[in-house]
């Protein structure tokens, strides 16, 4: 799963170097048998910025992208599409999403809504369906004001420095969400809505589904 990630990233215009960041042996060593570069880093991390964060003490960059391991199937154009919201000056942070396909989608706790205002920024982010709909939901997805959020996120040295200084916020540890670290101390995320089918490992029903849709692409 990580192999996918890496080798997805490596596609990827305007990425110039890529590193898998670890707290794990056994990841370590699985990432040496494909010929990847890795390093370790702490366990006491408690987030994937914070882990890239340790990366950039290592690795100097004006821009670091964070890939999760856990989604497989993230495609080289879509972090291409995060990576221009920064690079173009537009936003210091940035990430993706796709629409949502159903309302399961839509009810699943892991799956991570988003929703944005007209200048593509952030206005937050829930494992809920946001908004709340005082009156009766619209049934088609074409209609919902949120977003799927993928796993994935684009920073400025400056910023991804700024965040790991920061202590945990209580909406972040409330949701689980750390990207929402960044949003309650005031830096804006830019999201670039983008087609895609990846999906984040979260639970083992991800996991088959992912398993699924890889083995259609290798046919």
């Amino acid at each position: 799963m990580v192999q996918w990630v890496y080798e997805s990233a490596r596609q990827a215009r305007g990425v110039d170097e890529v590193w898998i960041a670890t707290d794990d042996q056994r990841v370590l060593d699985s990432v040496s048998s494909f010929g990847g570069k890795a390093l370790m880093t702490s366990v006491a991390l408690v987030s994937g910025t914070d882990r890239v964060a340790a990366v950039a003490d290592q690795i100097p960059g004006d821009i670091y992208i964070n890939a999760q391991g856990d989604e497989p199937l993230i495609e080289p154009k879509t972090i291409e599409a995060a990576l221009k919201l920064v690079t173009s000056g537009s936003f210091q942070m940035s990430s993706v999403m796709t629409r949502l396909k159903n309302k399961q989608e839509l009810e699943n706790l892991s799956v991570v809504k988003a929703v944005v205002d007209k200048n593509s920024r952030a206005i937050y982010f829930s494992r809920y369906p946001i908004p709340y709909s005082r009156n009766p939901a619209p049934t088609s997805p074409a209609d919902w004001a949120c977003f799927r959020h993928l796993g994935l996120y684009v920073y400025r040295r400056d910023t991804l420095m700024r965040l790991r200084e920061l202590e945990p916020s209580k909406i972040e540890l409330g949701e689980s969400l750390e990207q929402l670290r960044a949003m309650e101390n005031g830096i804006s995320i830019g999201l670039s809505l983008v087609d895609s089918v990846s999906i984040g490992v979260d639970t083992p029903e991800d996991l088959e589904a992912v398993r699924k849709m890889a083995s259609e692409v290798l046919r």
